[in-house]
């Protein structure tokens, strides 16, 4: 029965923790219902509502409603992608288009319109904070981005699409997640040359878990896939390693060719009723970039700059790979992780081999909560009480150097069928201030897919993966550190092109030797990374930073190809993806193997027309550590000012605003090229005024 649902009022718990034990999958659909119809009585009373409107009267109480739906949506949403099975992926199914129709209802309300647009027409932005003032124009401009300004059969035409679209970009993201899932490549002892203890450890452990002792199972999972094609000596099985891992979802039960077209086109169709010619130029409205040609801009300069030393690389490469080979060696997609790390190794002497058991993952837990504590006064206080949704799961109560709670920190760290592959931060609950004044601090979840644990050796990560954990911490500072008044602006709800500058910012401590000095220790000896390691590891940073840019910015225009269509696209999806990368493709085109079709970012995750935005995050966090670099990266003033100008602000003005007002001008496109090695570190004065596109 509804009235003993979980999730009828908030938990009764320490914090306001998730009381995942009592919290079942047919919990959340009754709840759903329940939190909708509590969310229409909600809206109702601000409709019918007979005095003038007003700010705290209509806005301020539309950014209220909804706190339960809020509530078990916060829940529903990070268990589909860490921790779903059939049955709430079945849930999910059903309440998509509902919860569509739902929030559709709200902002083409026109009484509730008429009022919104009331309070933002004789808003006096004088009596106001910025905040307010912010909550003000972002209100007012999402009814109008999602359609109020749009009348009769308009109006009906974008609620159908809006409905049909959550439909579609549900299905890309279970089909992805399912295909993934399927694909298995068993070795034998004759097929595993070349892979590392490591590697054979955890491909062994997961051949064990299906009852076959005596193979070991690769598998499309990043800790699997990617030791394997660095590895590996049998170019044969690299090869069909890499077909299987880019035909994903071309084909089969799980085919999203005709998904991603038909999303493609309802957004497009969308833009179009919103007066713009693109889904592009309709998305980058509310954005740092505000528009295509400008995104374009961007890309354009990055490729003329970095595309020549990419060649350089791969020349290099090549030849390399030749000499080593004593024949001609063209170099493949198969073959480049191979070729690039040994290239690696002869020229600094260093591997992830080497590096791995200076990274095991509770040491470098301690390294990042570390850096918390010494940047920004964070403790982090294991906290066994807590119900967790997996038993891998790991939670932490965060408090200030006071001991005032800050919020919680959830970590899941390993792969599993039911979570997708990548990493991402999310939360079960966002800071804001309450009614009552209470400051309601977040529930932070951080969800990576790292190399697991064997019978015979603990988690031992990369330095990639050392990396990402820093990355996704710094999404998880972004809302641990938030100071806003209202949810909706606190912590990452920023522009998009702007929400992975304090992710990308810290990523910059992983070289960094005094960083490094702090936790990195052997796992069995307790020995710190030999200096002449770090060394290496500090030499070797630039290497192929020009491949690793140009293939980003090869997402970034498969990305904006699909969302600059002006006429609905029904043609060759490859031939399609081929065209939009051909000015910065590093290999030729291989057969039946495409990006687009598992392209969960911008197909069902948020990133559609804003891809690009890792790339111009990029530039303004490379211009934010610059500064780090010049008063000292552990500068107790400049981290005070990053954190109260940035970090504790979230969406509550606008980022360029933000941004200046720590660092005291615009970000330049130069401290990005300094760091990638592709202007030298003294030429300053030459290329200072290439200012960000």
């Amino acid at each position: 029965m509804i009235q003993d649902n979980i999730f009828l009022r908030p938990f009764k718990t320490t914090g306001g923790v998730i009381p995942f034990d009592r919290i079942t999958t047919d919990d959340y659909e009754p709840a759903i219902r329940e939190g909708i119809r509590q969310h229409d009585v909600e809206v109702a009373a601000i409709v019918d509502n007979t005095d003038r409107p007003t700010f705290e009267n209509t806005i301020v109480a539309l950014e209220r409603a909804g706190a339960m739906l809020n509530r078990v949506l916060s829940v529903f949403y990070p268990m589909l992608s860490c921790n779903a099975d059939d049955a709430l992926h079945e849930v999910s199914n059903r309440m998509a288009p509902v919860l569509s129709e739902h929030f559709n209802s709200i902002t083409l309300n026109e009484h509730l319109w008429q009022r919104v647009k009331y309070v933002h027409d004789h808003f006096d932005g004088e009596q106001y904070d910025v905040e307010d003032r912010m909550l003000m124009r972002e209100t007012y401009d999402g009814f109008v981005r999602s359609g109020a300004n749009l009348q009769g059969e308009d109006r009906k035409r974008y609620r159908e699409l809006s409905k049909r679209l959550t439909e579609l970009t549900l299905k890309f993201d279970q089909n992805a997640l399912k295909e993934t899932s399927q694909y298995e490549l068993w070795l034998t002892q004759d097929d595993i040359a070349g892979l590392p203890e490591s590697a054979l450890d955890a491909a062994k452990q997961a051949a064990k878990a299906k009852g076959r002792e005596n193979e070991w199972l690769v598998t499309l999972d990043a800790p699997s896939y990617i030791p394997f094609m660095k590895y590996s000596d049998r170019r044969d099985l690299r090869e069909k390693l890499y077909k299987m891992y880019n035909r994903q979802c071309t084909a089969g039960d799980y085919c999203n060719l005709d998904i991603l077209r038909q999303i493609a086109n309802t957004r497009l169709e969308i833009a179009g009723l919103m007066g713009c010619k693109t889904f592009a130029e309709y998305k980058l409205q509310h954005t740092m970039a505000e528009t295509p040609a400008n995104v374009y801009k961007m890309l354009n300069q990055l490729r003329e700059a970095y595309l020549p030393v990419e060649r350089n690389e791969m020349e290099r490469l090549t030849k390399f790979a030749s000499e080593l080979e004593g024949k001609p060696v063209e170099i493949k997609p198969w073959n480049f992780s191979y070729y690039s790390n040994k290239e690696k190794d002869s020229l600094f002497e260093i591997n992830d081999e080497l590096l791995r058991p200076y990274f095991e993952l509770g040491q470098v837990t301690k390294g990042v909560f570390g850096f918390a504590k010494r940047m920004y006064g964070l403790r982090f206080i294991p906290n066994h009480d807590a119900q967790v949704f997996h038993p891998e799961v790991e939670v932490y109560d965060v408090t200030d150097e006071n001991g005032k709670a800050v919020g919680v920190l959830y970590l899941d760290f390993f792969p599993r069928a039911t979570k997708q592959s990548g990493a991402w931060m999310t939360s079960f609950r966002e800071q804001y201030i309450d009614e009552n004044g209470n400051d309601i601090r977040p529930l932070v979840t951080l969800t990576m897919n790292f190399t697991k644990p064997t019978d015979s050796k603990p988690s031992l990560l990369t330095i990639r993966e050392v990396e990402t954990f820093m990355h996704e911490f710094g999404h998880a500072l972004h809302q641990l550190l938030a100071r806003c008044k209202y949810q909706s602006l606190s912590g990452t709800n920023v522009y998009r092109d702007f929400v992975e500058v304090p992710s990308q910012f810290n990523e910059n401590y992983v070289y960094e030797r005094e960083f490094l000095d702090s936790f990195a220790r052997h796992y069995q000896t307790g020995e710190p990374v030999p200096q002449d390691l770090i060394d290496k590891l500090l030499a070797s940073s630039q290497y192929a930073a020009a491949y690793s840019c140009v293939r980003q910015l090869g997402f970034g225009f498969i990305d904006m190809a699909w969302h600059t269509i002006t006429e609905p696209y029904n043609g060759d999806d490859f031939e399609f993806e081929y065209e939009a990368v051909k000015d910065v493709q590093a290999f030729e085109p291989v057969e039946g193997c495409i990006m687009s079709p598992q392209f969960t970012h911008i197909f069902s995750g948020g990133y559609a027309a804003g891809y690009y935005g890792y790339k111009w995050a990029e530039v303004i966090e490379c211009d934010a550590f610059d500064k780090f670099k010049q008063d000292g990266i552990f500068n107790p003033d400049t981290a005070r000012s990053w954190v109260e100008n940035v970090l504790s602000r979230g969406g509550t003005e606008a980022p360029m605003t933000l941004y200046k007002r720590f660092r005291g001008a615009e970000p330049e496109i130069t401290a990005l090229m300094r760091r990638d090695g592709i202007i030298p570190a003294a030429d300053d004065k030459g290329t200072s005024s290439q200012k960000r596109p």
